[in-house]
Formats: C-alpha cells, sequence, structure tokens
C-alpha cells in the first residue's frame, strides 16, 4: 500500500500568499509518498530487470500510453481525471538516471512539441533495492510530488476547502492507482521473465 506522511492527506494547496485569489493564480499540491514490495529473487537479479526497462517498462504501464523519448526517457500519458466539470489528462516526460548503488532516480524532463494545458508536475523519485540472505530483494521508492493546476474561474469561486479536499481526493487516487497497478504488473513480469510462477507471499513465523 502506498503511505504519505498523513495517511494520503498531506498534501497542502496554496498560492503565493496563501489566500485565494479572485483571479486564476496556480495552486500547488505537495506530496511526499513510500512504499515498498518484496522480490523472491536474488538482488543482482532484480538489479538487471530494472536496468532492462525499455523492454517491460511501457508493457508494465499499460492502460497508460507510454512513447519512449530517449534511451532512458518516457513520454507518459496517465490518463483522464477530474470534478465539477473540470478534467485534466496529464502527460509527463520522466528520465531514469543511471543507478547508482542500486538506486535508481527519476526526473521529470519536458515533451518534445507538447505545452502542458493548465498544470505543471514535478516528479522525483528514487528506488532502492536491497538484498538479505534469504534471496529475497527488497524493493523500496519514495516520491517527491508536486502539481501545479491553473483552475478556470468557475472553479476559483468554489470555497478554499472544497477546492483543496477535492485536489487531494483526485491527485491521491492517481498516485494509489498507478502504484498498485504498476507494482503488481512488475512483479508479475519479473517473475514470468524467470519462467517461475508467482510467489506467494510468505508468512511470517
Amino acid at each position: 500500500m502506498v503511505t504519505n506522511n498523513s495517511e494520503y492527506q498531506s498534501w497542502k494547496v496554496a498560492d503565493d500568499t496563501g489566500f485565494k485569489k479572485d483571479h486564476p493564480t496556480p495552486t500547488k499540491f505537495y506530496g511526499n509518498y513510500q512504499d515498498s514490495m518484496e522480490m523472491y529473487a536474488p538482488v543482482e537479479q532484480v538489479e538487471e530487470y530494472f536496468n532492462t526497462h525499455a523492454s517491460w517498462f511501457g508493457r508494465c504501464a499499460e492502460p497508460m500510453k507510454v512513447l519512449p523519448l530517449g534511451e532512458n526517457s518516457y513520454a507518459l500519458a496517465v490518463g483522464k481525471f477530474g470534478a465539477f466539470g473540470y478534467e485534466v489528462e496529464p502527460k509527463i516526460g520522466l528520465e531514469l538516471l543511471n543507478p547508482q548503488n542500486r538506486q535508481f532516480h527519476i526526473r521529470t524532463i519536458p515533451v518534445p512539441d507538447y505545452q502542458a494545458p493548465g498544470y505543471e508536475v514535478d516528479y522525483k523519485s528514487s528506488t532502492q533495492l536491497i538484498g538479505d540472505l534469504d534471496g529475497v530483494t527488497r524493493v523500496e521508492w519514495e516520491l517527491d510530488l508536486v502539481v501545479e493546476l491553473q483552475f478556470p474561474r468557475f472553479i476559483q469561486r468554489l470555497p478554499y476547502s472544497l477546492i483543496q479536499s477535492t485536489g487531494d481526493r483526485i491527485l491521491n487516487q492517481i498516485v494509489r492507482q498507478v502504484s498498485h497497478r504498476l507494482t503488481h504488473k512488475v512483479q508479475k513480469d519479473f517473475y514470468q521473465s524467470l519462467d517461475i510462477p508467482f510467489p506467494q507471499k510468505k508468512q511470517k513465523k
């Protein structure tokens, strides 16, 4: 399960002054998320799999649309989300930096010939592979996310608390949905690449 510092309620909404304004001022949402998963294989095998992301990332990200931008970068269309008759369809560029010490970093990059309509995303994540003596690899990741939305005027007229709670719900929905789906698909694809069945979670003694 994805967690953040306040159980999906750590997002904060503010403009430059901290007060709602009558004209369309960009509204920023901030979030920090952490999660982990276990891969029942030695850390060397998991590291090799992560290093060959070009062979599986697009497939595991479905139904999100993925377009390779380079050897280590992608354009990712997340899907449509919205409320009160206002929808956004986030599309962001992601670059996977060269891993060091089994730690993988991802950051946002511009998508060529694309201007985001009414939003900006700053995505920074790190993933650490930690092996143990039993041949199990723990994959721990952390995400810092800043989303800036340019709401239309009819949204700006709504109560500030309603804008905040609705923004929290929508953005947390995106993180939960994408994380849970991608985690399951990556695990399943990894075991298939080794030609072994999807292991059941080990029971603690």
